[in-house]
């Protein structure tokens, strides 16, 4: 009970009204024990029971009590299932551009324009790299309103370094020889070029994909496999003592 407002006797006390207003408008079975009573504001007290329904475990029924200045008559203001402290809840309300992760869209999905886009700037706005301002402009030249960022370069440069097509991957660990050395590598444009390429050799899981200079493969054009002698196999050895029998 609050210390701030001095206790109703009238309003506590009406643990029976508010179970009344409950079997109106309360699931069936659902109302469980009397948990309290509080005043919450000056004439004004919420009594609690638990709810017992298997759809809302932790959930609690609440019930506001109030009666009028030197009214004696206590009356029902509202009732409500409200979330306890171990509540089942749905989860926190995200906004659709929130929402979407990488591999979510789909043929024929769109995803939402984002205005102010850290990982973008405008198609003709300089970053100081004379490298990606000459890019820039030329991508400005093909329609583009806007380009990669800096953040946004870095953060698609880290990410593909990071994956399955840079160096810490398994295939690359374990190859010959890396990317830059592969006749199959194809050295893309503009600021990423000392780090990233294509990969053109249709036998390489990465073929049609970013990789990474220092990535690698089985399939690199310049390695071979250990290559093994022909296996010596001993002229046969004829019998000529054994006599097999043959039915005609």
């Amino acid at each position: 009970m609050s210390a701030a407002v001095k206790a109703d006797p009238a309003l506590i006390g009406g643990v029976q009204l508010a179970l009344d207003a409950l079997a109106e408008s309360a699931e069936p079975g659902s109302v469980g024990d009397h948990l309290g009573a509080t005043m919450v504001a000056e004439r004004l007290a919420l009594h609690s029971f638990a709810c017992t329904a298997s759809a809302y475990p932790g959930w609690v029924w609440t019930v506001s009590l109030a009666r009028a200045p030197r009214s004696k008559t206590v009356t029902v203001c509202e009732t409500a299932l409200l979330p306890g402290a171990d509540a089942l809840q749905a989860p926190a309300w995200l906004p659709y551009a929130d929402r979407l992760a990488p591999g979510d869209v789909g043929p024929g999905d769109v995803t939402p324009y984002v205005e102010d886009d850290p990982l973008l700037v405008a198609g003709f706005e300089a970053t100081g790299d004379e490298d990606v301002d000459a890019t820039a402009l030329w991508e400005l030249g093909l329609g583009r309103a806007r380009v990669l960022s800096s953040q946004g370069r870095a953060e698609a440069a880290q990410r593909w370094y990071d994956g399955d097509h840079g160096p810490g991957a398994a295939v690359a660990v374990k190859a010959p020889a890396p990317c830059a050395s592969c006749g199959f590598f194809v050295p893309i444009t503009g600021a990423l070029r000392s780090v990233f390429g294509l990969c053109a050799n249709e036998w390489s899981p990465s073929d049609g994909t970013v990789v990474s200079i220092d990535h690698g493969c089985g399939a690199h054009s310049e390695v071979d496999i250990d290559r093994r002698d022909a296996e010596r196999v001993p002229e046969p050895i004829v019998d000529d003592f054994t006599v097999e029998s043959v039915r005609l």
